[in-house]
């Protein structure tokens, strides 16, 4: 696919969309994932802060214990990132073991009774740290004291469980992303089909196998389809004009070309022969050119009214002999079929008698006593051979050019280009080359482009 390829700008916008929108997707599940995590930390410090508040009792000196507080083993583990610590207006201080020689260092605040503050603060080896403090008051030799209790844990673990999810979330977020790319692609794919239908459709069409697109297409491919259609029945009736015009002009010709064949003929009789041989060479060249454009139109309409023709070709060949086999030059030749019975040429009748006629005609006014017709059994190449004196390599494409003459015998030379006007109609070019007669062989045979088959 290149760069205008419309698959490929679905496809590639496709894939944006959905980076675009796993990217989002991600970074706001991470941001959902902390702040849950965030609440289940707060909710576990207020547990802890609790059974550290019902486990403090004053002894007898006044001095404040704790017992029963938060069992969790983290608190009896030095620096594992969760620490209490109790402290009065007194310079008393209880820390748990985990914080080991260090304190927390809380910020300076009233939170009023029952009320419980969370702060963000360094601790221990300058980690920071989530903290939930309270104050409560107790009753210390008849003297209410006010007590800060105070529950920390290192952000650290929350970062990490971020971090951990986040890795996993990634994963599983390119695998999806994978996946839906390559939905997106499939998608895209079943999207176009139907323009890959219209493209073979197209195709069909030039090729001569249909004369309309199908149209059984998706509801936003029919009214392109429909205009297409329009357009081709709109040039199909151009075409029949343009052939009735074509066929008007020729018949109009006839008329005063024969008028002007009898003048000749009036005038050779008169004696005036050199005269009348060139009035007959402008009307033999001008009967020429009415048939090619007669046959040209004809094919014309032909291509677009029988697409998928197909033609048996050695009953073909043998119709085109028994009358060469009447004229004088015929007369002379003996003529070799060289094909089987089964043979079939992808062309309508007409067109394939009007192309092989012409080349038979050519073999036989040039060949001395042989002309040979081949063809494979896959009827992909159909070639005409005699053992005349050929044509000359450098001068063939003049030969294949408009009005290009095999000899200076009369005629206007355009025998060849109409075979080549009727084969390229069917996707099929003209070669010629030397024969293993010894003369010319000229060969009709499917372009390498079409691949045509028979």
């Amino acid at each position: 696919m290149n760069r205008n390829s419309l698959r490929l700008r679905l496809v590639a916008g496709g894939i944006a969309a959905i980076i675009l929108a796993l990217a989002l997707a991600g970074m706001g599940l991470t941001l959902l994932f902390e702040r849950h995590v965030g609440r289940t930390v707060s909710q576990d410090l207020d547990v802890h802060l609790k059974k550290l508040l019902a486990g403090l009792e004053v002894d007898a000196d006044g001095h404040i214990v704790v017992t029963g507080g938060p069992a969790d083993p983290r608190f009896s583990e030095p620096l594992s990132g969760l620490y209490w610590q109790v402290a009065d207006d007194r310079g008393q201080t209880l820390r748990s073991r985990s914080l080991w020689d260090s304190s927390l260092l809380l910020p300076i605040d009233e939170p009023a009774a029952d009320e419980v503050h969370r702060h963000e603060a360094v601790g221990p080896a300058n980690g920071r740290m989530l903290i939930a403090e309270r104050r409560v008051r107790l009753d210390i030799k008849g003297r209410e004291t006010p007590v800060t209790v105070a529950v920390a844990i290192n952000a650290a673990h929350v970062t990490a469980a971020t971090t951990a999810f986040a890795t996993d979330l990634v994963t599983a977020l390119g695998l999806l992303g994978i996946a839906l790319a390559a939905a997106t692609a499939v998608q895209v794919g079943l999207g176009l089909r139907p323009l890959d239908l219209l493209r073979r459709g197209v195709a069909d069409i030039r090729a001569g196998r249909e004369l309309r697109l199908a149209a059984g297409v998706p509801d936003e491919v029919r009214p392109l389809v429909d205009e297409v259609n329009a357009l081709l029945a709109a040039r199909a009736e151009e075409v029949e004009r343009s052939r009735h015009r074509a066929a008007d002009l020729a018949h109009g010709l006839r008329t005063p070309l024969a008028a002007l064949a009898a003048d000749a003929g009036r005038l050779r009789e008169a004696g005036q022969s050199a005269v009348a041989d060139g009035i007959d060479e402008v009307i033999g060249t001008m009967r020429r050119h009415v048939d090619r454009e007669l046959a040209r139109a004809r094919l014309q309409g032909a291509m677009r009214s029988q697409p998928g023709a197909s033609t048996a070709l050695a009953p073909l060949v043998r119709s085109l002999i028994a009358t060469l086999v009447r004229t004088p030059e015929g007369a002379r030749i003996a003529y070799e079929i060289a094909m089987t019975e089964q043979v079939t040429v992808p062309f309508d009748r007409s067109d394939l008698a009007e192309a092989l006629g012409n080349l038979l005609e050519n073999a036989t006014r040039h060949a001395r006593n042989q002309v040979r017709i081949a063809a494979g059994a896959d009827g992909l190449g159909v070639a005409v051979e005699d053992d005349g004196s050929g044509i000359a390599e450098a001068i063939r494409p003049t030969v294949l050019a408009r009005g290009g003459r095999l000899d200076q015998r009369g005629g206007a030379g355009l025998g060849l280009a109409i075979v080549q006007d009727v084969v390229e109609a069917y996707g099929w070019t003209l070669r010629l080359d030397t024969s293993d007669l010894g003369g010319l062989r000229a060969t009709i045979q499917p372009n390498a482009s079409t691949g045509q088959a028979g």
